[in-house]
């Protein structure tokens, strides 16, 4: 089977590339920020070269990964979250409806508003309170309208990409090297996602052909401070102390809810388990001080 990814160089896609191959699948990688021979330039904001990509490159399944993750600036630059997010999700949409090809989504599980003290399953109703989780939300309701044949897969706090790691792990791996204390949030709440272990699940999922929504995260729930405090134990910087603070001394332009934590209902009830975030967390410090 070719497969065509879009966002081919970013964290996920790095990780979902690797995956892909490693199952046999034949990998048309693509990204708008990419130099490399191997990697093909996709804009997704342009519907005429997605169009005439996917009609030279002929997949058999598209993973949509290409996004704007920066919340913030999401925030801020509203068209350009919208541009890419909604916009860029639907021309791909589009371009399979046009060619028959089934498509894979990647959303997010900050979808919610954070008020629900369970953890939300795939049947909850969204209610995203961000510039960037309403525009990625938008994207999956693009996906549902034009497509039949099409995989959603919501994925919680993401960690993984190594050298190309900007997210919370590599920045606290990074104030371990200077610090000898940390303030770190412990008042909001989500599922770490390992990239590996999310392509893992997708890939499961799409093997079955179950086509239809999902949400994809490691079993467990952390704050932020957690996963802090679990860094410093798996890396053995005991010397550093990791104190807990509330969000409000980090005003940023975006909200985030209070809670993000999912469960990855409609997984189990196909018999597919997910391991625990701290398992999880640990091999990618591994891999990470490898590199």
């Amino acid at each position: 089977m070719k497969v065509l990814v879009t966002g081919a160089a970013g964290m996920l896609g790095t990780a979902l590339c690797k995956e892909l191959a490693k199952k046999g699948y034949e990998v048309s990688p693509t990204d708008i920020g990419s130099t490399t021979p191997a990697m093909d330039y996709l804009d997704i904001t342009d519907l005429k070269a997605v169009n005439d990509f996917i009609k030279r490159s002929k997949p058999d399944l598209i993973f949509h990964a290409a996004a704007e993750t920066d919340v913030d600036r999401c925030e801020i630059e509203v068209d350009h979250a919208y541009k890419i997010n909604t916009l860029g999700t639907e021309n791909v949409a589009l371009s399979c409806q046009r060619y028959d090809i089934a498509m894979v989504y990647v959303s997010t599980c900050g979808v919610f508003d954070g008020t629900k003290e369970a953890p939300y399953n795939e049947f909850d109703a969204p209610s995203p309170i961000s510039i960037y989780t309403k525009s990625k939300y938008e994207g999956e309701k693009a996906v549902r309208c034009l497509l039949r044949r099409y995989f959603i897969f919501r994925a919680g706090w993401m960690i993984g990409g190594g050298k190309k790691d900007k997210k919370f792990v590599a920045k606290i791996v990074e104030l371990l090297k200077t610090k000898d204390a940390i303030s770190v949030v412990n008042d909001k709440f989500g599922c770490p996602t390992y990239t590996k272990d999310f392509s893992e699940g997708m890939l499961k999922v799409v093997d079955l052909a179950r086509y239809g929504l999902y949400h994809i995260t490691n079993e467990g729930q952390a704050s932020r401070y957690d996963i802090a405090c679990k860094i410093v134990e798996y890396l053995k910087k005991n010397n550093v102390a990791i104190k807990p603070i509330s969000s409000a001394a980090f005003p940023l332009p975006a909200p985030r809810p209070r809670s993000e934590v999912v469960d990855n209902y409609k997984l189990k009830l196909l018999g597919i388990k997910m391991r625990p975030w701290e398992e999880a967390l640990r091999e990618y410090l591994n891999e990470f001080n490898d590199e």
